[in-house]
């Protein structure tokens, strides 16, 4: 019986020793793998940065070609749309990022394209191009330029600020100025500059209207100054007075859709710019001071200004109010990456 357990006890220290040694091999090799796995995973991280910088040098050098592409379009020509005889009619155009912006440009543009001879200056008021604008001009028919400058935080509106508090599109509609007298020859290009915002409704007959000033052609505004429109005054060919309820002592009580200016006289007058330092309602008044105008330079249009070719429209604020509903209701709201 003694002899049966002594046997049992050197099966047990075989096996035990055995084992033992079988898992001192299992441990010196997982180390090994290991030490192997971390050295793979360091070759993967290298591996996987290099093609991070790589995949950043392709966003680069696509952003790069996008913007030759982008530059390459502004330049191309239209001939459809250009009739040597006529002037060219600078429409600057300033614009902010809102929900209701590529709308309101896909509106205006659209009556633009029945418009020969014309040429679009569309200013962003932002510190860079946005690819929404640069997307939209990209599929546009008709000549334009793509600008930018941004207003200082301080002189923007509030959200909850009435739209007259302080001056807006100053420095967009500067750019805008800035790129005519730049880029353009006074002595070959013949043209008219009209200041068009972007929440505006235009008839195309407007533009025909204004394409013959010779210095500064006028013509009625719809629903403006809490009137049914605001307008000259006339008297056969001359302008003697104003349509207006406020503040009719300004020198020129007309709204920033209701004048064109020969391209010349912004030659002409080299300091002539629009201000953030001025009265309320007096910017339109400002420039046209500062172009040497006067009241006897005025052009009635649109049958001596009793035509309304042009509405001082806004679109409504649009309120997102039923997207969070939306994402609580089922997880999730629209979808952010269609564009609208």
């Amino acid at each position: 019986m003694g002899r049966f357990t002594l046997r049992k006890i050197l099966y047990l220290y075989c096996i035990s020793s055995i084992v033992f040694i079988l898992w001192l091999l299992n441990y010196h090799m997982s180390i090994r793998e290991n030490d192997d796995w971390e050295e793979r995973i360091a070759t993967l991280n290298q591996r996987l940065a290099k093609k991070q910088t790589q995949l950043d040098e392709s966003r680069q050098l696509i952003i790069n070609y996008e913007e030759k592409l982008h530059k390459c379009r502004m330049l191309k020509p239209y001939p459809k749309h250009f009739n040597s005889s006529l002037p060219t009619i600078y429409l600057i155009t300033p614009t902010y990022d809102r929900i209701e912006q590529r709308a309101e440009l896909t509106r205006l543009y659209y009556t633009l394209l029945h418009v020969p001879n014309i040429h679009w200056i569309l200013v962003e008021d932002s510190d860079r191009k946005t690819d929404k604008v640069r997307r939209f001009l990209a599929n546009c028919q008709i000549p334009y330029t793509h600008l930018n400058v941004a207003t200082p935080e301080q002189l923007k509106l509030k959200s909850s600020d009435p739209n007259w508090l302080k001056p807006r599109g100053v420095l967009q509609r500067n750019a805008g100025l800035t790129w005519i007298r730049s880029s353009l020859d006074p002595q070959t290009n013949r043209g008219v500059v009209y200041f068009a915002d972007d929440d505006n409704t235009y008839s195309v007959e407007l533009f025909e209207e204004m394409r013959s000033t010779k210095k500064v052609s006028v013509w009625p505004v719809g629903m403006v100054g809490g009137l049914r429109y605001e307008s000259p005054i006339c008297d056969r060919n001359l302008v003697t007075g104003w349509e207006v309820y406020f503040k009719p002592d300004r020198p020129f009580p007309i709204d920033m859709a209701g004048f064109a200016v020969n391209l010349q006289l912004f030659f002409d007058h080299p300091s002539a710019w629009f201000s953030n330092n001025v009265q309320r309602g007096y910017q339109e008044s400002t420039i046209l001071k500062l172009l040497d105008v006067t009241m006897a330079d005025l052009e009635p249009r649109a049958e001596k200004c009793t035509k309304i070719l042009v509405w001082h429209t806004r679109t409504e604020k649009y309120k997102i109010k039923n997207e969070a509903k939306l994402k609580l209701k089922r997880g999730k709201g629209t979808n952010p990456n269609i564009e609208i």
